[in-house]
């Protein structure tokens, strides 16, 4: 397998149209779905995540993005943060769809979250992925966490053997709360590595 990686960098405004696509895939459609609810009626579910991929402050800004590009383009995309110490609380205000979510993330304390990872379909298959895990534990090195988290589908086989090659190891799932999103996934699985 040959890579061809010419740079990871930060994201800049001007990737927030191929930033919103990654998201997508990463969320396994998820993103598209939530914001076809946000889309107000003369916006389509892409604007609302290309705008809010343009923020300058929330976790899916531009400004929390790391891009990976091949060959001059941008080609993939790694956002992630810091899990506290101690477990977010889970109101009664949280959608139903995220506590699953917020459960299995307050299993990780400590680590520095893998929120997305996504390469684009004509890029995979080159090593793209592998780097974006490579720079993610990096950066969870250098903040002095204890290890690694991340949360996948059961149904995305392909992420699963990536993760455990990179030295992954699932530790917790819990049932998906779909609504009306089409996923072939039933659970989500916790995912971690210790240093």
């Amino acid at each position: 397998m040959t890579t061809a990686v010419d740079t990871i960098r930060p994201a800049t405004k001007a990737d927030v149209t191929v930033l919103a696509e990654l998201v997508n895939y990463a969320g396994e459609g998820l993103p598209l779905y939530l914001w076809a609810g946000m889309a107000e009626a003369d916006q389509t579910p892409w604007e609302v995540g290309r705008k809010r991929a343009a923020r300058e402050e929330g976790s899916f800004s531009y400004r929390n993005a790391m891009m990976i590009e091949r060959n001059g383009k941008a080609a993939g995309c790694l956002i992630g943060y810091e899990t506290s110490d101690e477990p977010e609380p889970i109101g009664d205000d949280m959608s139903a769809m995220f506590v699953p979510l917020q459960e299995l993330e307050n299993l990780a304390p400590d680590t520095w979250y893998v929120n997305v990872l996504a390469v684009l379909p004509d890029h995979r298959g080159h090593g793209l992925g592998s780097e974006l895990m490579k720079f993610a534990d990096e950066t969870g090195r250098k903040l002095g966490k204890a290890g690694m988290s991340l949360i996948v589908s059961d149904a995305n086989a392909g992420a699963r053997r990536l993760y455990e090659r990179c030295g992954y190891r699932e530790i917790a799932s819990r049932p998906m709360v779909k609504e009306d999103w089409k996923n072939e996934g039933e659970n989500w699985v916790l995912m971690t590595k210790l240093f």
